[in-house]
């Protein structure tokens, strides 16, 4: 037993210390420490807290989940890919505001670009105030392109007419602008310097959308191939344009301006072309650009490109390719949509190799010339001008002209494996 005593003084009176005895407390040894500093007749304010329960649904999905044997245990099992995949694709974010993220699969990684012609290749482009899409698009193929081993293997594709377009299409980078600054008066001249410069076997021309002027650019467009075949005749060009508003005329001044090769691409099915593409971009009149360059020159080869990944169907992929086939397109190319920003349209499906694999094989079987399908195959893919570059070579030899020319067999690289192998067609 213990007794407790309050001391008190009348302050007035200055009068000795009254001891009053306090409540006597019955200690026990678990409970000393504390009641020491608790009043008996009164809990304690953490007796009030309601214990913390871990939820049922937490604990039944830790006693399901591996256990520490199984990190440490011997017997290693190699995934999937579908495994794979889905272990790259997780729920982020507190509950109730949870997001899927997606990391890249490794067929999708590249490497840095680096390289003493990656470095000569984009000083020239500065030193000459020029432009490329593989910057201002941000292709995950720069590294490849720009860092050939010689001057013939580096590959750049000059973007004309500047770096601002007119239009805001959902899955591109580039900027935009109601108004952009006016062209470049020097720019033709300028760009066939460069690439009389760097000796190139073959070369890709394409451009922003300019709906601000009256040929959409068109004028300024052939002047610039003009006068590249006038510095370099042997050079092969290929001219990558937009749809000019559907002034087919325009089209044809492009087509008949020495190119070798006109490119317009399609970019997605008919039914998603609304979301993908800006307003002012049809699947219609994509499909009359390319059918009026052909008729311009017959001889010309035509070229188009589609994205997967964005929520297309089979059978919607299906019947583009029979109307590019029935306006006779000799060359398509399939990749995969990745989104440049978060304030681009999000990717629906990362697809799989093998998926653009039957669609190569399948386009190859409906007569076109050449197909090159993969997730890092992009419009202006240099594995494709490297074909191109040697059935227009045979043609020159040969003098064959007009469309559908027929090889014995040539060779395509794998997009997949990086590998080389046989294509007939």
């Amino acid at each position: 037993m213990t007794s407790l005593y309050l001391e008190t003084r009348c302050l007035l009176c200055r009068s000795s210390p009254i001891r009053l005895p306090l409540r006597t407390l019955r200690l026990q040894p678990s409970k000393q420490r504390r009641t020491l500093a608790t009043i008996s007749g009164q809990q304690n304010v953490e007796d009030n807290k309601p214990q913390k329960q871990r939820s049922s649904a937490f604990s039944q999905s830790l006693d399901a989940g591996p256990s520490f044997s199984d990190f440490v245990g011997e017997k290693k099992v190699a995934l999937g890919m579908d495994e794979a995949f889905q272990l790259r694709t997780a729920m982020v974010g507190p509950l109730g505001r949870q997001k899927q993220i997606a990391r890249l699969p490794e067929w999708l990684k590249t490497p840095i670009p680096v390289g003493e012609n990656f470095k000569k290749i984009k000083s020239d482009l500065r030193g000459l105030n020029l432009h490329t899409v593989c910057e201002e698009a941000r292709c995950p193929n720069i590294s490849d392109c720009w860092g050939g081993s010689s001057k013939s293997a580096a590959t750049a594709t000059i973007m004309l007419m500047g770096d601002t377009c007119t239009r805001g299409c959902r899955f591109c980078s580039v900027k935009t602008s109601r108004k952009p600054p006016p062209l470049d008066p020097n720019e033709p001249e300028n760009t066939a310097e460069a690439l009389s410069r760097w000796g190139l076997g073959y070369v890709v021309l394409t451009s922003v959308d300019r709906d601000d002027i009256v040929d959409g650019g068109a004028s300024h467009f052939a002047e610039t191939i003009r006068l590249i075949k006038r510095k370099a005749p042997t050079m092969l060009v290929e001219a990558l344009t937009g749809d000019y508003a559907g002034d087919l005329e325009s089209v044809a001044l492009v087509a008949n301006s020495g190119l070798d090769v006109y490119a317009h691409n399609v970019e997605t099915v008919e039914a998603l072309t609304p979301e993908v593409r800006d307003r002012r971009a049809t699947f219609k009149q994509s499909i009359a650009v390319l059918e009026a360059a052909k008729a311009a020159k017959p001889s010309l080869i035509t070229k188009t490109s589609m994205m997967l990944g964005l929520g297309e169907a089979e059978d919607q992929i299906w019947e583009a390719l029979k109307d590019l086939r029935t306006i006779n397109v000799d060359v398509i190319t399939f990749g995969q949509y990745m989104r440049p920003t978060k304030r681009h349209m999000k990717v629906y499906e990362y697809v799989k190799p093998a998926t653009f694999e039957m669609w190569q094989q399948r386009a190859l079987d409906m007569g076109f010339l050449y197909c090159a399908s993969g997730p890092l195959v992009r419009s202006s893919y240099k594995a494709g001008e490297a074909f191109i570059e040697n059935v227009l070579k045979k043609r020159a030899v040969t003098g064959q002209r007009g469309e559908g020319i027929q090889l014995q067999s040539t060779t395509a690289l794998s997009s997949e494996s990086n590998s080389v192998k046989e294509v007939t067609t």
